[in-house]
């Protein structure tokens, strides 16, 4: 039989111990790694070749749902269990919504766990009993709200930058109390009680930052016909360029949402959520390769049309961005106004 390689992720010793014990038993399995926090699981994920992950939610360094989020995009095929002595609905319907393949128990029997891990390698989904039982019956999580007014995606991002309703305050221009005002009907629209839910929310939910073309040039609804709405994702580590690209494109296509991300696993996780009809990637983002975001976005969004641009264009960068699926490469000087009206069109034709 074939083996499958297991990593333990649990900052006590005991436990990751005890669950050792209990993976010698299944013949099949091996652990390969165990670490104890967050930036452990990600360095040894980088360095060993496993099939399956089982996490402690509790571990220092890491936050559950962005963080499993990371993974997925990271690594699509991983299996994911999570091992927590913590039942709340909100992890766990937020894990399992984040991509987990299953949420286990730590006071449930030995044997459940076994079978836990043999269902999640089978590629089935795995809740212990006791999680079935308080879900059952409850409501589904509502779905993201529509896209928010500009005040509200600011004060989302504030929140998200850490900022306290004072550092809110002072960097909108605004009273404390017109902030807690805001937060208040914010809160009560994305149907979450606090600051922390809120933006574990936003993590989830990255498409409440989109922003419509026509909101960006702060002009009037076009009069007539209107045209028709596009989704557009634009990838690039310079935020000065993305605040231009941004304007060019809402004066030249102001139906257009819009959204943004400066790196590979942003760029993914919003391509899963939104499954945009454009996405334009730089080849270099940062100290990352653009064209490995390419093909990773062409993954798990393959009607999206994918251009990739550069301010250094090459024949070579070119053929490897075709190859990655990409349908054109473009020189950034090359996109004005008329330009990304053309490629719009062409997406929506």
């Amino acid at each position: 039989m074939e083996k499958q390689y297991i990593i333990l992720a649990d900052d006590h010793a005991v436990v990751r111990a005890g669950i050792r014990k209990v993976l010698e038993e299944i013949p099949s399995l091996e652990v390969v790694a165990e670490v104890g926090d967050g930036p452990a699981l990600f360095e040894t994920l980088d360095q060993v070749t496993a099939d399956c992950v089982l996490i402690d939610i509790t571990m220092p360094g890491f936050e559950p749902i962005s963080a499993v989020y990371q993974i997925r995009a990271q690594y699509p095929d991983l299996r994911l269990l999570i091992v927590s002595a913590y039942d709340d609905d909100f992890y766990v319907k937020g894990l399992l919504k984040a991509g987990v393949n299953g949420y286990h128990l730590k006071d449930q029997p030995l044997s459940d766990l076994q079978l836990a891990i043999q269902r999640v390698m089978a590629g089935e989904i795995w809740l212990s009993k006791p999680l079935i039982n308080k879900l059952v019956g409850t409501s589904q999580p509502a779905s993201a709200p529509s896209i928010l007014t500009t005040r509200q995606r600011d004060i989302l991002r504030l929140l998200q930058e850490g900022l306290d309703n004072h550092g809110i305050a002072q960097e909108m221009g605004l009273s404390v109390k017109t902030v807690e005002n805001h937060l208040t009907r914010l809160y009560k629209q994305l149907q979450v009680q606090s600051r922390l839910e809120a933006v574990n929310y936003l993590n989830q939910h990255p498409e409440l930052l989109g922003v419509i073309g026509q909101e960006i040039v702060q002009r009037s609804p076009v009069k007539g016909a209107q045209p028709k709405g596009v989704t557009i994702l634009l990838v690039d580590d310079n935020s000065r360029y993305l605040n231009q690209l941004q304007h060019v494109i809402g004066k030249a296509y102001p139906q257009a949402i819009l959204y943004e991300a400066d790196s590979i696993v942003t760029a993914v996780h919003l391509a899963q959520r939104i499954s945009p009809q454009l996405v334009l990637v730089d080849v270099v983002l940062g100290e990352e390769d653009g064209i490995r975001c390419a093909r990773r976005i062409k993954a798990v969004s393959q009607q999206s049309r994918i251009i990739m641009i550069s301010a250094y264009p090459d024949r070579e960068f070119h053929r490897l961005s075709l190859e990655a699926g990409a349908v054109a490469f473009l020189d950034k000087k090359d996109l004005d106004a008329v330009t990304l009206r053309e490629v719009i069109g062409d997406v929506i034709a």
